[in-house]
């Protein structure tokens, strides 16, 4: 049985939480702190964190910042009631991979929970090429050629959105919805994720001679491979 932790400081809302995902087939582990999360998260590693981003001990992105510090792949869910793209963006830059704003429905809860921990159904899966370029999805390592390819929780998603979409033109709009999961784009956001894909492509195609990373001026960007 699949092992999800949940971090959520408000008694009743743990206690919901727990009961209706436990209802949904998982086991349930019901954390109020931070401390005791990062405790859990050592102790009996789970396979998915919803996690709340006010805690009273310690921000929720610091434990997200600590598990991803720890190599720490597990799908982190965030829930919290800041609904600014500033807000979202912070924290799915943190390694989160999932965001829902309170209040949610509870049943797109449990979807999201059931994607995430939606294990692929062929080997193929899990391991993603493009020329030289080679994604080991499970374990979020990115090669290219013989170059191990260090990237942050959302570069990694950003790559992982392209690759997915390779010869195809994804624009900014897609991008927003797709990756950062914000349905209403703002021009802050468009920053972000020009930094990003700039961050990307230093990463992904500096010191080779093909630049797989391309931008199709005024429409978005595309991940150019061999026909």
């Amino acid at each position: 049985m699949q092992h999800v932790m949940v971090v959520e400081d408000d008694g009743m809302m743990a206690a919901t939480l727990a009961k209706g995902i436990t209802e949904d087939g998982y086991r349930v582990t019901s954390c109020g702190t931070a401390a005791d999360a990062l405790q859990v998260a050592s102790l009996d590693p789970p396979n998915l964190v919803v996690l709340d981003i006010g805690l009273p001990d310690r921000s929720g992105l610091d434990v997200l910042r600590s598990l991803r510090s720890r190599q720490c792949l597990t799908p982190v869910i965030i829930l919290t009631a800041r609904d600014a793209v500033r807000d979202r963006v912070k924290g799915l830059d943190a390694g989160a991979d999932d965001y829902l704003v309170k209040p949610f429905a509870f049943a797109e809860l449990l979807a999201r929970i059931r994607a995430r921990l939606r294990r692929p159904e062929t080997p193929d899966a899990t391991l993603l090429r493009v020329d030289e370029l080679t994604i080991d999805v499970l374990n979020r390592r990115v090669m290219r050629g013989n170059h191990e390819i260090t990237l942050t929780a959302q570069e990694f998603a950003l790559l992982r959105y392209l690759v997915d979409n390779v010869g195809k033109t994804v624009s900014r709009d897609m991008i927003a919805r797709d990756v950062w999961r914000i349905e209403s784009r703002a021009t802050p956001l468009d920053n972000v994720i020009d930094v990003h894909i700039s961050h990307l492509r230093a990463k992904v195609d500096r010191g080779f001679d093909k630049e797989l990373i391309q931008t199709v001026w005024g429409v978005g960007f595309s991940l150019k491979g061999d026909e």
